[in-house]
């Protein structure tokens, strides 16, 4: 007779694989050209092949979707900067090849990326999560910058929050429109401005 740890553990792994299923049902429909606002939850149940009943059992409502490809987006991009070390030798070269990484890892998702910028425009719950994920990488990049300080490499007198607030939120800004309206043979170019912009912005800002 199964266990009762076994058979959570199949209840847990059927309730995944139904998320799973949604969630995929979602990215093939935004990058089929799909907007996300116009997506109604029969149309994700039928492109998923799922009731309407299951869809509602793993998510709350649309906002729920949408909180979960943020998630999954930010989350990877968070785990790319974090193998940055500013104080390797080939800091400044591995901040670019950094940012060349995360500019092709979002214009893969564009869809996504767009879908979220869009909710996030309109829905406050959505618009607080994406806020508090960005937010992550202020308080990382906080640090570096803070570590540069106190190592003497960046001056004293630069206002830590506002120089991470600016790369970060208007580093994201740029690579979302250059992903919407200009091309792939120009994501090395713009990883490098951000990635030069930011290095003697904060990290190694002249006195």
């Amino acid at each position: 007779m199964p266990s009762v740890t076994t058979r959570r553990s199949g209840v847990a792994e059927r309730r995944a694989a139904i998320e799973a299923r949604i969630l995929a049902a979602v990215e093939r429909l935004l990058d089929g050209g799909e907007r996300f606002t116009d997506l109604g939850v029969q149309r994700i149940v039928e492109e998923a092949g799922v009731a309407r009943s299951t869809f509602y059992m793993h998510f709350r409502d649309k906002s729920a979707l949408i909180l979960r490809l943020a998630e999954n987006l930010g989350t990877t991009v968070f785990g790319m900067t974090t193998r940055w070390d500013p104080e390797a030798d080939d800091a400044v070269d591995a901040l670019v090849a950094v940012t060349v990484e995360t500019i092709r890892f979002y214009r893969e998702r564009a869809h996504l990326l767009g879908a979220v910028l869009e909710v996030a425009a309109y829905d406050e719950a959505v618009r607080d999560f994406w806020s508090a994920q960005l937010e992550e990488f202020v308080a990382r990049g906080r640090q570096f910058v803070e570590a540069a300080q106190q190592a003497g490499h960046t001056p004293g007198s630069v206002r830590t929050d506002t120089t991470v607030r600016l790369f970060v939120w208007g580093g994201m800004q740029t690579i979302a429109h250059h992903i919407a309206t200009g091309d792939s043979t120009d994501d090395a170019a713009v990883a490098r401005e951000i990635a030069l912009a930011q290095w003697f912005g904060a990290f190694r800002r002249p006195t």
